[in-house]
């Protein structure tokens, strides 16, 4: 009897992976964006309509509770890494904002505190061996599938893709305890004050080894050295305030009919020289401290702790950057440079605009409406981040039904978040407990995308990154994670979810000596219907696509399920192995084709 399985793709698979690439790189892709925004530049920002006459922010309805069980799972693809029949019961019994209340209180789960759990048992095993940059994703998984914080770490991802640091980078790879520290100290300020993040952020060694200001130096007229820019240039363009001063609803101020730059050259300079003479914490300003010689000043903790300050590396020079000046000084002093640096960025009201339509961007939809946006800006007023993530999830543009089904509202999920939507909703479970997936890089073969893996400081994608020659470009519809999408990424993103699938993600486990790989979806509740393929295919659609799901959606997973045929007599032990082996088959197969489908990439 001939059966089809995932090794050998059924030509239902085939033909819904060629609706895959067709809807992603044409029309289907209409499904993502909103509100009318148009092209940007690398700062995040966009061009709304009519740049010149910004909106006024009116107070939308409050919407308290999901209408149903589509309506809540739509609210946690926004809210965390994916819905599960848990939280979408807590989200329908609670409602939208006491749901939010509860996350909010959540403590932080402590990615560094994984990290060493894991280099201790690296350590036992092999003294002089240590854990590396897998155990930081093995931390971001386990987190991101298993953590009761979801909506802080969900908040932390988003700000990693603003604020980035890179392990793909060989400087920040080598520390990589130190990121674990990093993406800690996100989620720990995901809820707080934005300028208490900046700060935090700025003086992260991760992010001073990832944009070289950790051993800055002061200028020096003898030898023509200026301060490296390279930080002062980010913290400003990607961090804070972008290229363009914008309106309180995100839209352009302009200046003889032209965008008026946020800063100019001269500020990139003077802003540099707030950064100098930062290096490794110790109990000492030494020389020594400074450079990081070893062993004699290498601090254990000092990859995980703020910088410090040496003033005998810090500009004394006056500092002129955004309209303020910093009197030349008599004796150094790093900590008051650095909050003249901080607080005039914090206050810029480009702030509340620029990082709040990024934040919209990376849980709600590509394309927020000025108004949404300036309604968020107002909640996040002078740096509140809590206000700002409640105003982004309950605003109406998230929340009212009827917007979410026109054809230019939502977003392209990117790789990383469609498999942990899967995982979370289908029960996967991990052999190990440590969650072995790894690295994700490549785009032929795995997701084209790993977390904290970027290929440079302006993230996988940038916030005004519009598709050239395509339907949402002609409709000026930004779309950032279609900046991850061509025809090798397609095609390696269904390959990897076939074998996921049909063998499980990741290594065998830490010792190598598994049996299989090391997480593996639960199909627990699918196999008992895959003798009855609509049932199966139903069950399948519920779990993972909700609302998105369509009639003719269905109807070619039912078709493909039903080409997987079962032994029409009843098992015995002579055939029970092939009649389990169909019905295993038909469920990963009903599976792998809902993953692949337009309708599950994208997030309405």
């Amino acid at each position: 009897m001939q059966q089809r399985s995932l090794k050998n793709e059924p030509a239902p698979g085939q033909r819904l992976r060629g609706l895959v690439l067709a809807g992603l790189m044409g029309a289907a892709l209409l499904g993502c964006g909103g509100g009318g925004g148009g092209a940007g530049g690398d700062s995040g920002s966009a061009t709304p309509s009519n740049p010149s006459t910004p909106s006024t922010p009116s107070t939308p309805p409050v919407i308290a509770k999901p209408s149903s069980r589509e309506e809540a799972m739509r609210f946690l693809m926004q809210a965390s890494f994916g819905p599960t029949e848990a939280s979408i019961a807590a989200v329908m019994e609670k409602g939208y904002e006491p749901w939010l209340d509860e996350q909010l209180a959540k403590p932080a789960s402590a990615h560094r505190f994984n990290w060493d759990a894991a280099d201790a048992a690296v350590k036992a095993a092999t003294p002089t061996a240590s854990a590396g940059t897998r155990e930081v994703l093995d931390s971001f998984y386990k987190v991101a599938i298993t953590g009761e914080d979801q909506l802080r770490q969900r908040v932390a991802y988003a700000l990693s893709q603003i604020m980035v640091v890179s392990m793909a980078q060989d400087n920040v790879g080598n520390q990589p305890r130190s990121v674990a520290s990093y993406l800690d100290v996100l989620s720990a300020n995901a809820f707080g004050n934005y300028r208490d993040l900046l700060e935090q952020v700025a003086r992260h060694p991760a992010m001073g080894l990832y944009l070289s200001h950790l051993k800055n130096q002061k200028e020096d007229a003898k030898t023509g050295r200026v301060p490296d820019e390279n930080f002062a240039r980010e913290v400003m363009q990607l961090f804070s305030i972008g290229l363009i001063e914008l309106n309180a609803d995100g839209s352009p101020k302009l200046e003889g009919g032209n965008p008026k730059p946020t800063y100019t050259a001269e500020d990139i300079a003077g802003m540099a020289k707030v950064f100098t003479g930062f290096s490794w914490d110790g109990p000492d300003t030494a020389d020594g401290r400074f450079w990081g010689w070893c062993p004699d000043y290498c601090s254990a903790d000092r990859a995980i702790k703020p910088m410090q300050g040496y003033s005998q590396f810090h500009s004394i020079s006056e500092k002129r950057f955004l309209g303020k000046v910093l009197p030349a000084q008599d004796k150094a002093d790093p900590a008051a440079s650095l909050k003249l640096g901080l607080d005039t960025l914090a206050s810029h009201p480009n702030v509340g605009p620029f990082i709040g339509r990024q934040m919209i961007q990376r849980l709600v939809t590509s394309n927020p409406s000025p108004a949404y946006v300036g309604r968020v800006a107002k909640a996040f007023g002078s740096g509140d981040m809590k206000a700002m993530v409640k105003a982004i999830l309950l605003d109406t543009e998230a929340r009212d039904a009827a917007l979410a089904a026109q054809p230019s509202y939502g977003k392209l999920q990117e790789p990383v978040l469609r498999l942990t939507a899967a995982l979370r909703a289908i029960g996967a479970s991990s052999d190990s407990g440590a969650w072995l997936i790894g690295a994700t890089d490549d785009p032929s073969t795995q997701l084209g995308q790993s977390p904290l893996r970027s290929p440079s400081v302006f993230n996988f994608y940038r916030p005004g990154f519009v598709l050239p020659g395509s339907e949402t470009g002609a409709a000026k519809l930004t779309m950032p994670e279609l900046q991850l999408v061509h025809e090798t990424s397609v095609a390696g993103y269904a390959n990897y979810i076939k074998n996921g699938v049909a063998s499980g993600f990741g290594q065998r486990g830490l010792d190598y000596k598994a049996t299989r790989n090391d997480v593996q979806f639960d199909l627990t509740a699918l196999l008992p219907l895959a003798p009855k393929p609509a049932d199966l295919v139903e069950q399948v659609c519920k779990q993972l696509l909700g609302a998105r799901a369509n009639a003719a959606l269905k109807a070619e997973l039912v078709a493909a399920v039903e080409s997987v045929k079962l032994d029409a007599f009843k098992p015995d032990a002579s055939n029970q192995k092939t009649v389990d082996d169909q019905t295993r088959n038909r469920a990963k197969l009903a599976l792998y084709l809902a993953l692949v489908s337009p309708e599950y990439l994208v997030q309405k």
